[in-house]
Formats: structure tokens, C-alpha cells, sequence
């Protein structure tokens, strides 16, 4: 089944998202890079489970949130949106600050939610090495620090292998703009996160790529302890973005977890 593009309104705010798959409902938060639409390990997943992608308010070609001031709001948005859209209890997944935001989401509605998969999430400070200053390079400088290896990339050339339109170009300035209003002060992380974190009894699966430039691998470490029902996989070879590093090994962890007597 091919996924379909809708505008589902949240609060007056018209939300872009990528639909498709049959199944039980999973919900996908981007990072801040944005969404980068119906690539191949979604393609995958939602051979079994219906996938849904929305694109965060004032990102992409979704509708201005200007009142939104961090990542807390836009869990709450998000809470919201899975009502707006009649998700039910839908298993969440999250990618960088999507997974920082579905983090804060368990932690305002754990019995909204059935299981988390959280990516390389930021929200948490490690505690000896830096989250890298995403917003101190440029988007070319970015990309070669975010991957471990581009020629193992299997959607290199579709996804990075031509100079970006100027309406690319446009919407990647306006994401970084949103994302710094999300996540500046302070810098990619909730100093308060950490203690509530075990209420989040949810069965929580951790990924994370070794060679991790922009989030310390450690983070995944303190995420796991943190939750008290979660793993963590680490991926050798990989750097922050194991769903499209390694597609195919992200998407086979995620159905194996996902799998499992999947609504406990």
C-alpha cells in the first residue's frame, strides 16, 4: 500500500504527515534535520504496522507554531495530535529531539502510549563528553558529521546526492530556526527529564550507533538506566542516524520489539 500525504489540524494548526501501512498505529517523530518522507526502513515497518510521520509545527511544510517555547510543548502537542487523529494507544518511535520529545511524552501520559522505541535521543546531559552545537555548522558541515560512513548509506544519492532547490533550501533554514527555538536554553537537554524517567514503566527499546558524532553513545547509557523496563541496542558502524545508516537492521529491530505481545 502506498503512503498518503494528509493535513490533520491539532489545535488550529495544520500538521503535514506521511500515512501508510496496515496494522496497529505507530507514531514517528523526526529530527531536527526534518522529515525526510517515505524512506526504506518505513517502508519496511509498515508492511506490519500503520505508520504515522507528521512533520513538528513549524517545520517543513507544516503550519507556525510561534508560541511553542521548548520540546515540553510540543510532547503536549503531541499528545494532542493522537487524539486529533483517533490513534488510540499508538507504539511511538522518536529520532534525536523526536526522541527527546516522545521521552517527555511517556513521562506526561505513560498509559497514552504502548511501547517507545527512542533513537539516539537528545534530553538528557551526558555526563563527561558534549552533545555537539548542531547550529554552530553549516548544513553541508552537519551531514558529513551525522553519518559514520555515506558510502554505506544505502539512500545516499536519493536522499543527499544533489545540490538542495531553493525552496530546499528554504525549508531546511526554517527547520533549524524552529529547532533552535525548541531546544537552545538549555542547549538539547532538560535538566529535570532524568527524575521523572522511571515513572515510564512502558517496555522501551534504545538505539544508538557507535560512532555517534552529535549525541554521546553514553546518553543511551544514562536513558537506560533511567527507564526501568528498556534496552539498549548499540550499532557498530553507525553514526546518528541508524534509520538511514542501516535501514534495514533498524527496521528488523524495530518489528522484533515491536513484535512481541506488543500492546503490554
Amino acid at each position: 500500500m502506498r503512503p498518503r500525504e494528509e493535513t490533520i489540524s491539532v489545535g488550529g494548526i495544520g500538521v503535514h504527515t506521511w500515512v501508510g501501512g496496515h496494522g496497529e498505529p505507530l507514531l514517528v517523530l523526526h529530527g531536527a534535520g526534518g522529515n525526510r518522507g517515505w524512506t526504506r526502513w518505513l517502508d519496511q515497518v509498515s508492511e506490519r504496522f500503520t505508520v504515522w510521520a507528521p512533520t513538528h509545527p513549524g517545520f517543513g511544510r507544516s503550519d507556525d507554531a510561534d508560541w511553542m517555547e521548548g520540546i515540553d510543548d510540543l510532547a503536549r502537542f503531541y499528545l494532542w495530535f493522537i487524539e486529533a487523529a483517533k490513534l488510540g494507544r499508538p507504539h511511538l518511535l522518536g529520532h534525536s529531539i523526536g526522541g527527546w520529545t516522545a521521552a517527555e511524552m511517556a513521562t506526561m501520559s505513560a498509559g497514552a502510549l504502548a511501547r517507545l522505541v527512542l533513537v539516539a535521543p537528545v534530553g538528557i546531559k551526558p555526563e563527561t563528553a558534549e552533545i555537539l552545537d548542531v547550529f554552530y555548522y553549516s548544513p553541508a558541515q552537519l551531514l558529513t558529521m551525522t553519518v559514520h560512513d555515506p558510502k554505506t548509506v544505502p539512500e545516499w544519492q536519493e536522499l543527499y546526492g544533489r545540490p538542495p532547490t531553493p525552496q530546499e533550501i528554504e525549508i531546511a533554514t526554517r527547520n533549524r530556526e524552529m529547532a533552535a527555538r525548541l531546544t537552545w536554553k538549555p542547549y538539547m537537554h532538560n535538566p529535570r527529564l532524568a527524575h521523572f524517567l522511571p515513572r515510564v514503566t512502558n517496555p522501551t527499546l534504545i538505539v544508538w550507533g557507535r560512532e555517534d558524532r552529535v549525541v554521546p553513545v553514553e546518553c543511551g547509557e544514562q536513558y537506560r538506566r533511567g527507564l526501568p523496563n528498556s534496552t539498549l541496542t548499540v550499532l557498530e558502524g553507525c553514526g546518528h542516524l541508524p534509520p538511514i545508516e542501516q535501514p534495514d537492521v533498524f527496521a528488523r529491530l524495530v518489528l522484533d520489539f515491536l513484535g512481541g505481545d506488543s500492546r503490554r
